[in-house]
C-alpha cells in the first residue's frame, strides 16, 4: 500500500476542495455511508487510559466516540482519524472479522474495531493518521480563509 497516494485519492474523493468545515465532512461521510454519524465526548475517558477515540457502527448509524481533551485541535484529531478509518473503508465487510466465540454480544465489526485498535504502526493506522493530518489542514484553511475575509472586507 503506498499510503500517500491512498491518502490523496481518498481527499480527493471527497470533492471537498482544499478548505472545508468539519460539519462539511460530517455532512459528507454521512452521506456517503448513508447513516446518520454522532460524534461523542466521553466525560470520564482519559487519554491517559490509552484510548482516544472509538468507532462503533451499527446498521443505522456510525458513532465516535472520544476522549475529553482541554485542545479543541486535539479533541478534533480525535475525531477526524476515526472519520478517516470510515473514508478509508477499513472494516468495510469482512475486513474486520474475529471469532464470535469472543465477544458474542457485540457485533463483529464493532468487535473487529475495538480489538484492533492498539496496532498503532500498521499500515491502517498510520493511514488514517496521515488522512486525518490533511483534513485537519484543509478545515485550518477553512477558518483561515473565513478570518481573513473578516480583515479584510470586515
Amino acid at each position: 500500500m503506498n499510503i500517500e497516494q491512498t491518502v490523496s485519492a481518498a481527499v480527493s474523493g471527497l470533492q471537498l476542495g482544499n478548505t472545508f468545515t468539519l460539519d462539511d465532512l460530517r455532512r459528507t461521510v454521512q452521506e456517503r455511508r448513508h447513516r446518520r454519524l454522532r460524534v461523542v465526548e466521553l466525560a470520564d475517558l482519559d487519554t491517559h487510559d490509552g484510548l482516544c477515540a472509538a468507532w462503533l457502527s451499527t446498521d443505522t448509524e456510525d458513532i465516535v466516540l472520544h476522549a475529553h481533551s482541554d485542545s479543541a485541535l486535539h479533541r478534533q484529531q480525535f475525531v477526524l482519524h476515526e472519520l478517516a478509518h470510515m473514508i478509508l473503508g477499513h472494516c468495510d465487510g469482512d475486513d474486520c472479522d474475529v471469532e464470535e466465540a469472543l465477544l458474542p454480544d457485540i457485533p463483529s465489526y464493532t468487535r473487529g474495531r475495538l480489538l484492533t485498535r492498539q496496532d498503532l504502526d500498521s499500515e491502517t493506522e498510520i493511514a488514517a493518521e496521515s488522512l486525518a493530518d490533511r483534513l485537519a489542514a484543509g478545515i485550518r484553511g477553512s477558518v483561515f480563509a473565513e478570518s481573513r475575509y473578516s480583515e479584510i472586507f470586515g
